[in-house]
């Protein structure tokens, strides 16, 4: 399925990207969310991009920290995210659908999904 990775341990404060691998599935023309779940909670969505990258969402809990973008021609999603504090500690998912709604994503809407990477925001 997807691959998510560049997750890891990281000071309230900083900094870290996420990427996607989308190549495996051929999931160019897919748009792609990114999603996570901390222990104890339902998973949530993040972000989202349409298939062209013209079109993005965040929910507002990142909103203006995190930035969502892909590379159609490297098949790569990406997902900045900056000024990281603890409540962002989760597993970080992405997966792909075949329609874009502009607004937060839901995990119901989302047919293919990767492993997760551990994002810790700890000092």
């Amino acid at each position: 399925q997807l691959q998510a990775s560049g997750g890891g341990l990281v000071q309230p404060g900083g900094s870290l990207r996420l990427s996607c691998d989308i190549s495996r599935f051929n999931l160019d023309n897919y748009a792609v969310g990114w999603f996570r779940q901390a222990p104890g909670k339902e998973r949530e969505g993040v972000s989202c991009i349409s298939a062209t990258g013209l079109s993005t969402h965040y929910a507002d809990s990142v909103k203006a920290r995190f930035t969502i973008s892909r590379d159609n021609a490297k098949k790569m999603v990406y997902l900045q995210m900056n000024y990281l504090r603890r409540e962002d500690t989760a597993v970080y998912y992405c997966a792909a659908s075949r329609y874009y709604r502009d607004d937060v994503p839901l995990v119901r809407e989302y047919d293919f999904w990767g492993q997760g990477t551990q994002v810790t925001v700890s000092s």
